[in-house]
């Protein structure tokens, strides 16, 4: 039998395996080298399977309940999801239901179970794919959605989760002129300034990646140096700064920019992209929390739960139990104080993260400013091409999610809030 379609699915069931046995993240085995193996056309198919079985891993299950009469070992029951992902979603049954058979019988210790497997995935291509469309969007795990629901009601929950199992695009950030991005891309200039193209294939090969003009940047993470409003010349401190899409927009608009981040290896890959693109930054391997100095501005992209970025990593409900919320907002308080200290009088500081949660956003500017007398909210700086005032928080900050623009296709969630030192 030959092996077109085995090896890419046999990777993503490993992935599915590490995700939901181990609670490993993606990007974690992505660094690890979990496709390095396969050949150049397998990673990204790879990739996209174990993703879009991520993403409608509820729908999968719920369709898999009528013909199974207990669950089978991880691996198997893996395998039957991505196999249920596929056969929904529109790929030829023949395909499908052999190679899922062909992986479970060279397991060592599953392979008696193929016959189940064929068995299972052949009905499932009988009524599945009349099925799936009809299944709810598959909801956030119950730790994450009930927070999320009380912060924004149900309502606007069901409108996210309706918008992370849709995807998403890819989202360009332009070096300098972002019509001329869109136009080599045959992308379209959204309202604040990102490029969104639709079915893009491998990044690397499109044009103007290799020119520098362009990188990837989703348009919710680009609106914090937006927010900061760079000038020529100005010094500004990167805090946190890879993957280094937002050191890429300072140095871009000509700020003397000093970069931090503690990773080593993350590190690489900024220095990678500014080399690429043809921008400078001064670049700096350490903690955070231990810089020195003094700089008219600062942007915090603050280590967070990352849980506005689920509609492009779906893995992340599944991977995490929230066990972890607490030290990361008691970092982002610590952060926060250290930026503040490294404001110059007069200066401002960006505070963000790609989160969801009150607790990562308004409330940590609510409170950092009942320790900081000296710190204000510029409501001003909101005022950015394209940025909507119903995303305005009480507080002043933003606030974006992912069921906002939903007809241009969504956005990643945000928080961002410009503070100000007295001069």
């Amino acid at each position: 039998m030959a092996d077109t379609g085995i090896p890419a699915r046999r990777s993503a069931v490993y992935v599915l395996d590490q995700v939901l046995g181990e609670g490993r993240l993606m990007s974690e085995l992505l660094a690890a080298g979990v496709f390095d193996k396969l050949p150049v056309e397998d990673r990204a198919r790879a990739a996209r399977l174990a993703t879009d079985t991520l993403r409608g891993l509820e729908r999968a299950d719920r369709i898999l309940q009528k013909h199974l009469s207990k669950y089978p070992p991880l691996t198997v029951r893996n395998v039957l999801r991505l196999g249920t992902v596929e056969l929904c979603t529109g790929t030829a049954a023949h395909g499908v239901v052999n190679d899922m058979v062909e992986i479970v019988s060279r397991h060592k210790k599953l392979g008696h179970l193929k016959g189940l497997t064929n068995a299972v995935l052949r009905k499932v291509a009988q009524d599945g794919p009349e099925t799936w469309p009809n299944l709810r969007a598959p909801r956030m795990p119950k730790w994450l959605r009930r927070p999320l629901v009380e912060a924004w009601g149900p309502d606007a929950m069901s409108a996210m989760e309706s918008a992370h199992f849709g995807g998403a695009s890819l989202d360009l950030t332009a070096k300098a002129d972002a019509q001329a991005v869109a136009a080599m891309t045959g992308g379209t200039l959204l309202p604040t300034g990102s490029v969104r193209v639709e079915g893009a294939g491998q990044v690397s090969a499109m044009p103007g990646y290799a020119e520098g003009a362009w990188w990837v940047q989703d348009v919710a993470a680009a609106l914090p140096v937006r927010v900061l409003a760079p000038c020529e010349g100005e010094t500004v401190l990167d805090l946190c700064a890879a993957p280094g899409g937002k050191t890429m927009q300072l140095a871009a608009a000509g700020a003397v920019v000093t970069a931090v981040d503690d990773s080593e290896t993350r590190m690489t890959r900024v220095q990678e992209n500014l080399k690429r693109t043809g921008l400078t930054a001064t670049l700096k391997v350490e903690d955070a929390r231990k810089t020195s100095g003094s700089f008219d501005a600062v942007l915090l992209d603050a280590p967070c739960s990352a849980t506005g970025t689920i509609r492009r990593h779906p893995d992340l409900p599944h991977a995490k139990d929230g066990s972890d919320f607490g030290d990361l907002i008691a970092l982002q308080a610590e952060l926060l104080d250290h930026a503040c200290a490294r404001v110059k009088p007069g200066g401002r500081m960006v505070f963000c993260t790609c989160s969801l949660l009150p607790d990562e956003g308004e409330v940590q500017i609510e409170e950092a400013l009942s320790r900081h007398k000296d710190m204000s909210v510029d409501t001003a700086a909101r005022d950015v091409p394209g940025v909507e005032p119903e995303w305005f928080s009480s507080e002043g900050g933003i606030r974006l999610r992912p069921d906002f623009w939903t007809a241009q296709g969504g956005m990643d969630g945000f928080y961002i809030a410009c503070l100000r030192k007295a001069g």
